[in-house]
């Protein structure tokens, strides 16, 4: 049918099937602002556009439903070059992180602005609750309406840092902010070109099962079928999918495809056609007999005598390092350690605890699914992905398909969120396959359902016991962990082992040990996940001392501060907890925790438990919590970066890091700008293209801002260093006599110059040369961020609901180099724990089959359940292990909310709630169990 419609004050005119969603006629449109991050159900919100000034979602819009309309996205709210004020205030509130869904909210910010001036806190939530966003937490939409509305700042806008500091510890922009709010190329997804190739995957109906035969032919005679990848023509290189240094300590059990499938949704077949629908049609060709084999769903029937074996393979010969594992028993890993003497500290100890928790596989649901795009130039590889970790895809995919890896090129784009679901090869390994074997280039964005089951976190299940002497003093501390990976290993060693070295160091117990195994299911593959193992073993942890203190009659927060590290305090266990290999011990250079709780005790002790106005159904309690996480993995991780000085005396900034939204790119420019006395818009930085930028291992275990911001003050100090002595030769002076004077000039008070004139100087046919430094990084030691989470909750006894009421979380993290993205951080990872905790959590039927693979069935936070007093507030702490010492806070962020949490209820009710999530049928069980319902 012919549709006529004005698209941001321009007449279009088409053909389009009636049935053609509107996502889709814009996309083709290249309006780049409506974004995908559902099934077109409607749930996401990203895809949001205004018609006839309504906000709607443009994937439940046909064709017929945009004839005749107005149809205005965010590209057009820009004019003459300045931002729309909404967009502005975007910026400026530091809402953007990874931008995907910024375009949506603002435009539902403008909405609610043409019809109210100055709207409540219930309209703002009401008109950004249909708009789903990971990364923020939403608290900073406020503050942008205050900037809008009133003018001005909130009193509890992001304070700056740093006195001394021109541009570290300032409120700056994040450096691509402004690509974001504009909607410009951005994504994978934004850069495909026409011819490409669209990949649709064939999985596994069946959790265990062998393929008998398959045959392609039908498929293979459909016009427009290209290319069609099975076992038998797949790569037969055995890898590991995990993005982690190499010698990883994850097994390598994966293949592109095998013939084998462990879980249900594994790939069968993968084909590749010119459009997508087309590709699906021929995927339903394919005539595959399977060998159905007996699945096993839990650690138990994994471990049981006769149990299924998942994985035949020869670990001690394909395997990287050796961590214990026994395929044949469905064992992929075992870890065991620990210091002191343990029997001797629970003989001492007065009172003993112990409890067992779970948590269950939850999903990262990123806003973009994950998505890459490949192609052959020149006899190489090139893929562009949305990725955690660009040089790692680089060394797995060049491995499977036997070339060097100078033959392969991986330019991350924009990662429209990752929380640990990108840090992995995940499509790539399949998508340069294709692309290899075929010569074509090929596309491959996962839809929403499948992303469920790409990754997980997995579930694990802890055991903890604890026991402390009469004055409160802990005596002795275990903790004993098992999970299940899934159908696959990648990171089954680690995530258990990190949630053990950032838990157990919190304390100074002369007597402590652990015990970690994980397990072959055929369950989902699960992974990492932001927190990677701690949100779960600190859950635990904080209950059996909770209870502790209740034995003894102590105050939390006293037997807390009581056993907890402080700045001197030498980490030995550490040593212990390496990761496939023996780790380091650390003396605490410095340690914010303290202070955290001391500041967080001032609010937290005028909070009381007042009854609601509802009634005696609703009680209120309160709850506190500590923790800690890393900045990178010292002795292991690695960073570089290099600095050039171009023909108008500014910089380039080249790092390997991968900035996911966290604003890394804006840290490092932050840094090198300090260095070399000039401001941040002086420095543009290009960051995880493996041609152009140099090595870094990527962005996991924490490390953006240590390791990568690191290696920009060494680059940007051997610049400084060039820039000293190359002015001194052309000013006929001493080095010692030069000086980099702010902003962008270098000699005496009476003989200097310009970095434009230095620049022009070197670059001149007569000169020295272009100015370039390069920096590394590597540290025997990283700086451990310590914060304390508060919280009041309300738990309705009638219905079992919670509640979160208030949340103030204190953070050591050094020097806030960015301030205000890194209070971005802690909102967003605050309520994504908050969500795991009381109601998210995937769900299977009794044949392994994930129930929960839409945002209808799993539902994720949005702006209405933010706690209505949440308050985040950075401790700067200093330390001597480098100049600018930013500690990690993304993954750090995450956790407390479920230790806060529980202890919470337990003082509002007297329960302990001992297994995510806590959804109100449990908190109803738990309270008739212990006669506390009423």
């Amino acid at each position: 049918m012919k549709i006529k419609f004005n698209l941001n004050g321009k007449n279009v005119e088409l053909e389009a099937p009636a049935e053609k969603k509107a996502l889709d006629i814009l996309k083709e449109l290249h309006i780049n602002s409506v974004r995908k991050g559902c099934d077109e159900e409607g749930k996401c919100g990203n895809c949001s556009i205004l018609l006839d000034g309504k906000l709607v979602n443009s994937c439940l819009l046909i064709a017929p439903q945009i004839n005749g309309k107005n149809i205005t996205t965010v590209e057009a709210l820009s004019k003459g070059g300045k931002l729309h004020k909404i967009q502005q205030a975007f910026i400026d509130a530091g809402i953007v992180q990874c931008g995907y869904c910024t375009p949506a909210q603002i435009l539902a910010v403008k909405a609610l602005l043409d019809e109210v001036k100055k709207p409540s806190r219930q309209q703002i939530n009401d008109a950004l609750s249909g708009v789903l966003c990971r990364c923020t937490g939403y608290k900073q939409i406020y503050n942008a309406l205050d900037i809008i509305t009133k003018g001005k700042k909130p009193k509890d806008f992001t304070r700056e840092y740093k006195k001394d500091y021109r541009v570290v510890g300032k409120i700056t922009e994040k450096i691509d902010a402004l690509q974001m709010v504009k909607a410009e190329n951005s994504y994978v997804e934004d850069y495909v070109a026409p011819d490409a190739l669209h990949i649709y995957v064939l999985g596994s109906p069946y959790p265990h099962a062998e393929i008998i035969s398959i045959d392609t032919s039908g498929a293979e005679k459909m016009e427009g079928v290209e290319y069609i990848l099975t076992h038998k023509n797949s790569p037969k290189t055995w890898y590991t999918q995990a993005g982690q240094s190499y010698p990883e300590p994850s097994p390598y059990d994966q293949q592109v495809i095998n013939a084998k499938m462990r879980f249900i949704g594994d790939r069968v077949a993968a084909v590749a056609a010119t459009s997508l629908e087309l590709a699906k049609k021929a995927a339903l060709k394919i005539k595959v007999r399977y060998k159905v084999l007996k699945p096993v769903f839990s650690i138990e029937e994994a471990s049981a005598p006769g149990a299924p074996v998942i994985h035949d393979r020869d670990a001690k010969k394909l395997d990287p390092l050796d961590v214990g594992a026994i395929p044949k028993k469905n064992i992929i890993c075992r870890n065991s350690g620990g210091i002191g003497d343990m029997d001797k500290g629970f003989k001492k100890a007065a009172v003993i605890a112990e409890a067992a928790c779970s948590t269950p596989p939850v999903q990262h649901t990123p806003m973009e699914p994950h998505t890459a795009y490949a192609y052959m130039k020149n006899g190489r590889l090139i893929i562009h992905t949305s990725v955690q970790t660009p040089f790692h895809v680089r060394r797995i995919v060049a491995n499977i398909l036997g070339l060097a890896e100078n033959k392969v090129r991986v330019i991350k784009e924009k990662v429209g969120g990752g929380f640990g679901a990108k840090q992995d090869c995940g499509v790539e390994d399949l998508v340069g396959t294709i692309a290899y074997q075929s010569g074509r280039p090929v596309y491959y964005r996962i839809s929403r359902k499948d992303e469920f089951t790409i990754r997980t976190r997995p579930a694990m299940f802890m055991t903890v016991k604890a026991g402390a002497d009469k004055s409160g003093k802990l005596t002795a501390l275990s903790i004993k962990t098992k999970i299940d990976s899934g159908g696959y290993g990648p990171h089954a060693l680690t995530v258990p082992m990190n949630g053990c070295s950032k838990t157990l160091p919190l304390f100074t117990c002369e007597n402590m040990s652990y015990e970690v195994a994980a397990y072959y299911t055929n369950n989902i593959v699960s992974g990492a996940y932001q927190g990677y193992g701690v949100p779960q073993t600190n859950f635990t942890v904080h209950i059996v001392l909770a209870q502790l203190a209740q034995k003894l009659g102590m105050k939390f927060e006293d037997f807390l501060s009581k056993n907890l590290v402080t700045k001197g305090y030498r980490i030995d266990i550490l040593k212990q907890l390496g990761e496939g290999r023996e780790g380091l011990a650390q003396k605490l250079s410095s340690c914010g925790l303290q202070e955290c709780i001391k500041q967080g005790l001032k609010k937290y002790n005028t909070w009381t438990n007042k009854k609601s106005s509802l009634g005696d159904d609703i009680v209120q309690g309160k709850g506190m919590a500590v923790m800690m996480q890393g900045s990178g993995i010292p002795g292991l991780d690695a960073a570089n970066a290099m600095v050039k000085m171009i023909s108008d005396g500014t910089f380039m900034l080249y790092i390997g890091g991968a900035d996911l939204g966290t604003g890394e790119d804006t840290v490092a420019a932050k840094i090198a700008a300090e260095e070399l006395g000039v401001n941040q818009e002086q420095i543009a930085v290009t960051a995880a293209d493996t041609d152009t930028t140099p090595f870094d291992k990527g962005s996991y275990a924490s490390s953006g801002t240590f390791f990568t911001g690191n290696a920009a003050y060494v680059a940007a100090r051997n610049m400084k260093k060039l820039i000293i002595q190359s002015a001194a030769n052309i000013l006929k002076l001493k080095p010692s006599q030069v000086k980099i004077m702010p902003v962008g000039k270098v000699g005496t008070k009476s003989k200097n110059m310009t970095f434009k004139e230095l620049a022009l100087a070197t670059q001149a046919g007569d000169g020295a040369g272009q100015l370039i430094s390069s920096g590394a990084f590597t540290t025997q030691k990283s700086p451990i961020p310590y914060a304390a989470h508060f919280c009041q909750v309300s738990v309705n006894k009638r219905t079992g609901m919670v509640k979160v009421d208030k949340y103030h979380a204190l953070h050591d993290c050094g020097v806030p180099i960015n301030p205000d993205l890194a209070k971005g951080q802690v909102y967003g990872g605050v309520l994504k724990t908050i969500g795991h905790t009381l109601y998210e959590g995937m769900e299977f039927d009794k044949g392994g089959k994930c129930l929960t693979d839409t945002f209808t069935d799993y539902p994720i936070q949005n702006i209405n359940d933010m706690p209505e007093d949440f308050e985040v507030e950075l401790i700067e702490v200093a330390d001597s292990i480098t100049p600018y010492v930013g500690k990690s806070i993304g993954e750090l962020a995450c956790d407390g909310a479920s230790a806060c949490i529980s202890v919470a209820i337990n003082n509002a009710c007297g329960i302990w709630m001992k297994h995510w999530p806590f959804r109100p049928e449990k908190i109803l069980k738990e309270l008739d169990g212990n006669g506390a319902r009423g």
